[in-house]
């Protein structure tokens, strides 16, 4: 990777991002070593942030590193201080101003995930056929012997006699 493909990187990483203060102030010299050697700088200040290829003498925090190590830090896999003390880079300074960039970064890497994350679709309950009434097949009624009706015995109905 060219340094000018690593500074518009880092440029891009955080084009469009600002400080989550206005009073943040950070200047940040970052010395690249081996493939794609140079200097740029990352600055935040009056809540915005600039990512420029010359170097920047009044820093705050100075860092020395090869590409790798740099883009993992921008890209939030590891943090400065982390990458600091495991010896991946060379970092001096104000390190307690190291949280301002820390927090960027996270934020820029938290849009980037989201951005590479095709948008989840809507899913609905795959619609299962309705399912068909089924009725026992009919069979004829078997044919009972009509029940009698039954009715009380008519009695012979009793003579008047006609009292005389």
């Amino acid at each position: 990777m060219t340094y000018e493909e690593i500074v518009a990187k880092v440029k891009k990483h955080f084009q469009g991002f600002k400080p989550a203060s206005a009073e943040d102030r950070l200047a940040v010299q970052v010395d690249i070593t081996g493939e794609g050697e140079g200097a740029f700088y990352i600055e935040i200040a009056d809540g915005r942030i600039a990512v420029e290829p010359y170097e920047y003498y009044e820093h705050d925090i100075k860092v020395t590193a090869p590409a790798d190590a740099l883009l993992e830090v921008v890209d939030g896999k590891t943090d400065l201080i982390n990458a600091n003390l495991t010896g991946k880079l060379h970092a001096e300074g104000d390190l307690g101003k190291a949280e301002i960039l820390g927090n960027l970064v996270k934020s820029a890497a938290k849009k980037a995930s989201a951005a590479k994350k095709p948008a989840a679709k809507k899913t609905t309950a795959a619609k299962k056929p309705a399912a068909k009434k089924t009725t026992a097949a009919k069979k004829p009624a078997a044919k009972k012997p009509a029940a009698k009706k039954t009715t009380a015995a008519k009695k012979p109905a009793a003579k008047k006699t006609a009292a005389k």
